[in-house]
């Protein structure tokens, strides 16, 4: 199976940064997209943030010039940098990620979820 374990939340003020983490172990053979998804309170999930194997990414545009997506392949782990957060970015925020496993089964998980919260 595969695992996610997320890291890099928390609290913050308006206007400052958090960054996120997730990495990805478990029988794994190759990872494709990599991604980030947020979820706040009476709201559906939404999509922040996508990065392709080959490095292509995909912004909400809500986020676009505030938040940058990166990934480390040697590690298998995922990096949401974000940058002059706002009250409304406060939310459970999730990574997925999409993985050919060592069966050849292809798939995507998603972690269990960082709790965001900015204070305004």
């Amino acid at each position: 199976q595969v695992q996610l374990v997320e890291s890099g939340g928390g609290l913050v003020r308006a206007g400052g940064s958090l960054r996120l983490s997730c990495a990805a172990s478990g029988s794994i053979l190759s990872i494709n997209t990599m991604g980030w998804y947020r979820q706040a309170p009476g709201k559906l999930r939404e999509l922040v943030a996508t990065i392709t194997s080959g490095g292509s990414t995909n912004y909400a545009d809500s986020v676009k010039g505030r938040f940058t997506i990166s990934r480390d392949n040697a590690k298998n782990t995922v990096y949401l940098q974000m940058n002059s957060l706002k009250f409304e970015d406060t939310a459970v925020y999730y990574c997925n990620v999409g993985v050919t496993r060592t069966d050849y089964y292809r798939t995507d998980y998603w972690g269990k979820g960082t709790l965001v919260t900015v204070s305004s």
